[in-house]
């Protein structure tokens, strides 16, 4: 499984997102100069969404030399959002690789290249992305039931309404589904595995395995109310 376009790499940044999109409108994700998550909403109030170096920007990328002042717009279009960039932009804008030429329809999963700023699109309440290969999108069935019962405890505290929620620990998750800490620690490893995350330094292993759960739909939001 490739690594998720900009991917959420704390607890907290994980919980931000799960916070956001059970909001259900779309938003964005991004990353500034000192590499913090930026999550912008976008609300049908919205409109346009003018995106840009400028400080009059609705959405500036002003740390990023290869932007353009005025670069691009997030245009609302009945119920969905397009990218915009009619020739104004001097390094052009892309989706997911390919040059955006006046407008291109987005969909849930894009990847939003303007200058040397990649931004992710989100749009909770579309389903799965049409955009996402097939591979990416795991089923239940992918898994055994002990790992996802694993999973399930591993998520369940960023359904809490805790503002620094992390992943639950080995012992918790242990104590949940019945295990020894040591047979947690083992579906744990065959879950990194199967989600093609075992190179991660190990202080990354566990957001993002519960994002991937969360977000391949393998995992849903209601499953972690207890």
């Amino acid at each position: 499984m490739p690594q998720a376009v900009v991917p959420a790499e704390t607890a907290r940044e994980l919980k931000e997102r799960i916070d956001v999109e059970r909001r259900g409108a779309p938003f964005v994700v991004y990353r500034d100069e000192t590499a913090k998550q930026i999550i912008v909403s976008l609300t049908q109030d919205s409109g346009r969404v003018a995106i840009g170096r400028s400080e009059t920007a609705d959405l500036t990328l002003d740390f990023d030399e290869e932007v353009s002042r005025v670069h691009a717009e997030l245009e609302r279009v009945g119920g969905e959002w397009a990218l915009v960039d009619d020739g104004l932009s001097r390094n052009g804008s892309f989706v997911n690789g390919e040059r955006v030429v006046g407008r291109r329809r987005l969909r849930d999963g894009d990847a939003l290249r303007l200058g040397g700023t990649v931004i992710l699109f989100r749009a909770p309440l579309e389903g799965e992305s049409e955009t996402v290969p097939a591979k990416d999108r795991l089923e239940a069935t992918d898994i055994t039931q002990t790992q996802r019962r694993v999973l399930v405890s591993l998520c369940r505290p960023f359904g809490s309404e805790r503002e620094f929620a992390a992943p639950a620990s080995n012992r918790e998750i242990a104590e949940e589904v019945f295990l020894s800490v040591d047979a947690v620690k083992a579906n744990l490893r065959a879950l990194f595995e199967r989600f093609e995350i075992g190179g991660l330094p190990q202080n990354k292993k566990r957001v993002r395995l519960a994002e991937l759960a969360l977000r391949s739909g393998v995992i849903s939001s209601r499953e972690l109310e207890m």
